[in-house]
């Protein structure tokens, strides 16, 4: 009997010491884009919107810190200076605690960045081993909401 205990304690302990975690979601950061903007209108999207790869010579300009530390990440702006909209797509290195680094990127965005312009909520959210960074008032919220159901 003592053994049964013991094989259920171990096994037990393993679920609780791996945890569920969270599935890291798939894809190229271009489609994952994508899918964050789906339903909403063209019309309604930032005028002239384009996807900008995040690197180390740029990334100060668009997390707000050139410390920030990460796989690979893809930004979404206006290339029209006065519109304040950004969302960035961060994919965390392997192993990283992905909750720090949203800390970090929350810390460090400037919600102002376009100096005429700013938003008014930095929004910094996970799913797995991917970040969303959202400066945007007024598509904020579908942008999440279609981040938060990727798969």
């Amino acid at each position: 009997m003592k053994k049964i205990a013991l094989f259920l304690l171990v096994i037990g302990s393993m679920f609780l010491l791996t945890g569920c975690g969270e599935k890291n979601i798939e894809g190229s950061l271009e489609d994952l884009m994508d899918k964050v903007y789906l339903n909403i209108k063209e019309e309604d999207k930032p005028m002239m919107l384009s996807n900008i790869e995040v690197n180390n010579d740029n990334k100060e300009g668009f997390l707000g810190s050139p410390d920030i530390e990460f796989e690979e990440a893809l930004a979404s702006e206006s290339m029209v200076g006065s519109i304040a909209h950004s969302v960035v797509l961060i994919r965390a290195k392997k192993g990283q605690d992905v909750e720090k680094l949203k800390t970090e990127i929350k810390q460090n965005a400037d919600p102002r960045k376009w100096i005429c312009v700013g938003v008014e909520d930095v929004v910094v959210e996970s799913k797995g081993d991917l970040v969303i960074l959202i400066m945007s008032d007024n598509l904020g919220e579908t942008i999440l909401e279609n981040f938060n159901n990727l798969k």
